[in-house]
Order: C-alpha cells, then sequence, then structure tokens
C-alpha cells in the first residue's frame, strides 16, 4: 500500500507542470488510506486472535468473557445458536445506537471488526472444526484470556471495539450519576453469575472471571506495556477543542496549565490527564483529528491519589 502511494504520488510530480502543487486534498486522501489500511491490518489479526481463543479454549470449557462477547457465549451455551450470529445480533444495533458518542469511522471500523470476528468464529466451529487446545479450565482461562486480551488489544489499536458493552455503559453514564466503568463491571458480574446459575458450576463461574481478569491486564499490557493507567501531558494551540474532544469522546475530566516556552518565551497552554491505557489510542485519534501540531508526553501512573482514585 505505501509502495502504490509513493508510485502515485510520483507520478503526479512528473506529470504536473514546473509550477503547479499537488492539491492538499490527494495528500489528505493519501494519508487517510495509509491510515486506514493500518488500522484494519490490526483489527483482522486482532479479529483471529479473538476468535482463536473463544473457539479452541473458551467454547470447549465452557468458559465466557466479559462484555457483549460474554453475552454471545452465554446464549450459544443457553440455545446452542452460532456464537457468531449472536454477536452481530447483539452488537450492531449498539454500535448505531452510540455512534454519536464514538463517531462514524470508530462505528464502521468497529461494526467490520465486530463482523469478521463473528465470521471467523463460525468458520472455525463449522467448517475448519478447530478442536480444544486444552480440556483443562485453568490453562484454558489463562491462555484463552491471553489470546483474547492480544485480540482486543490489536483491535483498540485499529481504533475500533469488539463489544457494545462500551455503548452501554456510556448512555447510562450520560443518563445518571453512574460511571460508565462501575456498568462495564456490572455487566461482567451479571454474566459470571449468569454462568453460574446455567451450569450450576461455581468453579466454571469463578475461573471465567479469572480470564475476564487475564484478558484485561493483557489488553494493557498489549497497547502500552505497563500500568492500567498513564499521565499524560498535550501542548497544543487549539486547547479549547481539544477540551471539549476529550470530555465528550473520553468522559475525563483534566487540568489546563499556563507556562511560557524556553527558548522564544512564548505562552503555552498544555492539558494535563490520567487516562486508561485502552484509551490511550482513542486519544491519539482525537489529537491527530483537532491539532496534528500538538505535542503529547505519556508518563507511567505508579500510583494515584484523590478524588475519583
Amino acid at each position: 500500500m505505501s509502495f502504490l502511494l509513493r508510485f502515485l504520488k510520483s507520478t503526479l510530480l512528473f506529470l504536473k507542470p514546473a509550477n503547479a502543487r499537488i492539491p492538499p486534498l490527494f495528500t489528505c486522501k493519501a494519508v487517510f488510506v495509509k491510515s486506514e489500511f493500518k488500522n484494519y491490518s490490526y483489527i483482522f489479526l486482532g479479529s483471529l486472535f479473538l476468535s482463536f481463543g473463544v473457539v479452541s479454549l473458551f467454547i470447549p470449557n465452557a468458559l465466557v468473557t466479559g462484555g457483549t462477547s460474554g453475552m454471545a457465549l452465554l446464549g450459544h451455551y443457553i440455545f446452542q445458536l452460532p456464537v457468531g450470529v449472536l454477536m452481530v445480533a447483539i452488537n450492531v444495533p449498539l454500535l448505531f445506537l452510540g455512534t454519536k458518542y464514538f463517531g462514524k469511522h470508530f462505528t464502521v471500523r468497529s461494526i467490520i471488526a465486530i463482523g469478521f470476528t463473528s465470521l471467523c468464529i463460525d468458520f472455525m466451529v463449522e467448517y475448519l472444526h478447530v478442536s480444544a487446545l486444552s480440556h483443562d479450565v485453568i490453562l484454558a482461562a489463562i491462555f484463552g484470556g491471553i489470546a483474547v486480551g492480544i485480540g482486543l488489544g490489536f483491535i483498540l489499536s485499529g481504533h475500533a471495539s469488539a463489544g457494545g458493552s462500551t455503548i452501554i455503559a456510556k448512555i447510562v453514564a450520560s443518563k445518571t450519576s453512574i460511571k460508565a466503568s462501575s456498568v462495564m463491571f456490572f455487566i461482567d458480574m451479571l454474566i459470571i453469575l449468569s454462568i453460574a446459575l446455567i451450569s450450576q458450576n461455581i468453579d466454571l463461574a469463578l475461573w471465567s472471571m479469572v480470564s475476564i481478569y487475564i484478558s484485561a491486564k493483557s489488553i494493557d499490557m498489549f497497547l502500552t506495556r505497563g500500568p492500567s493507567k498513564k499521565v499524560v501531558h498535550i501542548v497544543s494551540t487549539k486547547i479549547e477543542k481539544l477540551c471539549a474532544e476529550i470530555v465528550l469522546h473520553l468522559g475525563k475530566n483534566g487540568t489546563i496549565v499556563e507556562g511560557d516556552g524556553i527558548y522564544a518565551h512564548e505562552n503555552k497552554r498544555m492539558i494535563f490527564l490520567v487516562v486508561e491505557n485502552r484509551k490511550i489510542p482513542t486519544l491519539k485519534e482525537l489529537i491527530q483529528k483537532v491539532d496534528n501540531e500538538a505535542f503529547m508526553v505519556v508518563m507511567e501512573a505508579s500510583e494515584l491519589l484523590g478524588r475519583g482514585h
């Protein structure tokens, strides 16, 4: 793809008059195509990891994961319907509802991620007949959690989502005083309780809880290879617009810091905020959209104290 873009650009340079310039629109489209190609590469790779973990480790051992993927697995165990079909049926309507919270491009990428993941899961089950890697529930919970976490990490790196539980959390948080993270935790606990009641096996519920925890930690390590939260400093000339986007899409509060540049002593304004690892890719995308000349520094947060922490 990068070779094709370079070829097209060099061809335009050769054909254009000496005093002409390549239209800025072409350059913008080329950058957009390259960026989207990278995003979808991550999405497809992540879908394969996620699908393989679900088919080869979770389903054979009747384990569940968190979010709407866990709901689809519950539906499969109860009604014997294909997991992929249930994932599409649960997630796609939620993503359409959440367009105003996440934007059109994120929604489209997420629908494609869910569609491809669903297709891979059902194809592996119905046609490839992928066998279980292990029937030991402990190994399945650990390595299934890692595989699902890596898959979700890839998908998040592609600026997409593989589940609509985030949409539910955002909608509830916008209508009530309940935090989105609390809603997502409640959804996961409801799934765990359901698998315990359905299977009449508390061990499966507990190991499912372990797998959800391992998946979350795997996502954190995949995205930033460090603690679960980061301290972010952003220097920009478009602070107000950037703050509005951060509050709208991430639901985060931060602090604006006034300062002076060292070299020219010009006035500088900086945003200081703490962000979860999994939201770092979304934050980067917001910054690039609002001000592609902004300066961003991400640091590890070893300990957090005070309001909200």
